[in-house]
């Protein structure tokens, strides 16, 4: 399969606006300033197909990427709490409407920050993902930020944290590239499935 093929193709801000599911989709999800945009452009290679923000919550719609045979999805990040509530309204239906509406979901990349312990809402779509089967990964980004003993202190504490989560994970940098290929590999067989 080639990634760095992939192009933006549309967004949509409400459910009513998303298109019939037909190929694969590759979902991505996590909070706001995990670095999904980031590693998004990683993964593709590409400096600047998703937009990056210092911004918390910049991205408010679901973003589909073309790919080759496949649809890669970027969800809006969840847990930003400076928005009002008509926007989390938007929001909430948005997702709902996604997720309840039978798509071909083939995996979701869950991405969680390596240097901190899952939240709240974190635990919330994970919970929400090992009920409802959809298969997924676990993507711990800003592995890079942190020495070796901190490393490995998080290792050892995500293993207390998400045992409940039984998935595979992969650490992930986009500033070195840590976790690309493997990521790749497993977006892979899931499509292959």
């Amino acid at each position: 399969m080639r990634f760095d093929t992939t192009e933006f193709e549309r967004a949509y801000g409400t459910f009513a606006q998303l298109p019939p599911s037909g190929k694969p989709e590759i979902v991505f999800a996590g909070k706001s300033n995990v670095g999904k945009s980031s590693l998004i452009n990683k993964l593709f290679n590409r400096k600047s197909l998703a937009r990056v923000s210092s911004t918390p919550g910049k991205t408010i719609t679901v973003n589909f990427f073309k790919g080759d045979g496949v649809y890669f999805v970027d969800l809006p990040g969840y847990g930003y709490a400076k928005r009002d509530k008509g926007e989390l309204k938007r929001w909430s239906e948005l997702m709902e409407g996604y997720f309840g509406s039978g798509r071909n979901i083939a995996l979701v990349v869950q991405l969680l920050d390596f240097r901190h312990p899952p939240t709240r809402d974190d635990y919330t779509m994970l919970d929400f993902l090992k009920e409802t089967g959809i298969p997924f990964v676990i993507a711990f980004t800003k592995c890079d930020k942190l020495n070796k003993a901190q490393s490995e202190e998080r290792r050892q504490a995500f293993k207390d944290e998400l045992g409940e989560y039984a998935a595979q994970s992969v650490e992930f940098s986009s500033a070195t590239g840590q976790g690309v290929e493997e990521l790749k590999k497993l977006i892979e067989k899931e499509i292959e499935k």
